[in-house]
């Protein structure tokens, strides 16, 4: 269909369209005079998705597509019914009578008044974030701009309290088990405490580094080569008794200048027997002091057997002795090592126990101080102020959108009323029905869409000589 033919059926059916005009302005006239003023309040809210944690000291980024899915779980949490109940709760709906009263008569009192009061509120709830930004806009449209403002504040409240309550919930329930542990490993570290007092005491150790044992590790050896030369000379001296002493004797030098001394006497004493009578007092002098000579030699022999035999009975006691310690210091040494070992069984525990509690113990301050937290990655910009305006198109947008749409339901109505009830309104229209060329027209008086151009007759009439050729 060509926009003449348009022009032509609407100028024909002019009355129809703008009947429909009329009467779309006229729809629209009445609603903007019976329509209900409603009021939109919005608060707007930054989520920060870099969810910094001041206790821990930790900062965590959502990038890439857990951004997206970050915010959708925020706008989400501010839809969820747990945030309307408690918006129902704030601003105590639940409590007015005339509420109650209204909920009973639409429900006949069945169910929960506060979860009824929460869907009520959910619906007039528009929840979006801002384009490419980390901004959530809460609007909520009452029929007041006092209502709108307090519902939509009370909504960004209620929302940042759940927050809060979301991240602090779990903190304390962690706390509360750290707590648990932390008592029970303080127990633990002072049973291990005690059990290592017990046993120093038992045991009367008082320190318990390594000098000690290195102490009586070092007196052991000591004694152990003691013993060792102790017993070497008692070895020497119980063979010099199993010689008959003779070799100390022969080498004494005090003896071999006796034996000496006592030859060259005896010598003496021969040749002045010789020439002098046995009474002779020179002679006799002679023989006493070669009698004392060989006295004193077999004094000196007899001391020298008897200090062999003495050093070899001092050896023998020593030696028994420094076996007798000996023996006690090994038992010493091996009873501080049992006793070290179950020492340093004691002090792992201790220290494992003492590791394990510092642990808990941090854990504990951590949560806790997170349990007490009022901070989240959530805040506040600005407060909803009551709007001035209400919510919805203006009277004149909404006659001037009402015009637009008549204008189109006008065209599209016309149009299909003509297709309806099909009349050949223009020289196309023939054509169109009839499906054969057009000889010639005659034009109407004044008539501006049916006249048609010289050119255009004569090209018709051409083709239709053309066609009788043929």
């Amino acid at each position: 269909m060509s926009l003449r033919q348009v022009f032509s059926i609407l100028r024909a059916r002019r009355g129809l369209a703008f009947l429909i005009l009329l009467s779309t302005l006229a729809l629209a006239a009445a609603w903007i005079g019976l329509r209900h003023t409603y009021y939109t309040a919005r608060a707007p809210l930054l989520v920060d998705v870099r969810q910094t944690d001041p206790v821990a000291g930790q900062a965590q980024t959502y990038t890439g597509m857990v951004a997206p899915s970050f915010m959708a779980t925020q706008i989400d949490i501010v839809k969820s019914d747990r945030v309307a109940e408690q918006v129902v709760q704030m601003l105590k709906i639940d409590k007015d009578p005339e509420e109650i009263q209204r909920w009973r008569d639409e429900t006949k009192g069945r169910g929960s008044s506060v979860a009824w009061f929460a869907k009520e509120l959910q619906t007039s709830l528009d929840v979006k974030p801002a384009r490419e930004s980390n901004i959530i806009n809460i609007a909520w449209t009452g029929s007041s701009p006092a209502q709108a403002a307090e519902v939509a504040n009370a909504f960004a409240q209620a929302y940042l309290d759940t927050v809060l309550r979301l991240k602090t919930d779990p903190a304390k329930g962690y706390s509360t088990f750290f707590e648990d542990q932390l008592k029970a490993t303080r127990d633990k570290l002072e049973a291990a405490q005690g059990k290592l007092t017990a046993f120093q005491q038992r045991n009367g150790i008082v320190n318990v580094d390594d000098k000690v044992i290195d102490y009586e590790t070092a007196r052991l050896n000591e004694l152990s080569n003691q013993l060792t030369l102790v017993q070497a000379q008692t070895t020497d001296s119980q063979a010099k008794l199993g010689r008959n002493n003779m070799m100390e004797v022969m080498t004494s030098p005090l003896i071999i200048g006796m034996k000496a001394d006592i030859a060259k006497l005896e010598g003496k004493v021969q040749e002045a027997s010789q020439t002098m009578g046995s009474g002779h007092p020179q002679l006799q002098r002679m023989q006493a002091e070669l009698a004392a000579l060989r006295g004193r030699l077999a004094s000196e022999v007899g001391s020298i057997t008897s200090s062999i035999d003495t050093t070899y009975q001092v050896g023998k006691n020593r030696e028994r002795e420094l076996q007798s310690a000996l023996t006690a210091q090994k038992a010493k040494v091996m009873e501080i090592n049992k006793n070290r070992g179950e020492l340093s069984l004691l002090l792992r525990d201790v220290e494992s126990a003492q590791k394990a509690f510092e642990a808990v113990s941090a854990s504990a301050s951590q949560t806790r101080l997170q349990s007490l937290t009022n901070q989240t990655n959530v805040m506040r910009l600005a407060p909803a102020i009551e709007p001035l305006e209400p919510s919805g198109p203006t009277p004149k947008v909404a006659l001037l959108i009402a015009a637009v749409g008549g204008m189109l339901l006008a065209v599209a109505g016309t149009l299909l009323l003509e297709m309806a009830n099909r009349r050949v309104r223009s020289i196309d229209d023939l054509s169109m029905v009839t499906q054969l060329p057009v000889l010639a027209s005659v034009p109407a008086a004044a008539s501006v869409f049916t006249q048609p151009r010289l050119g255009q007759s004569s090209r018709r009439l051409a083709l239709s000589d053309r066609g009788s050729a043929a």
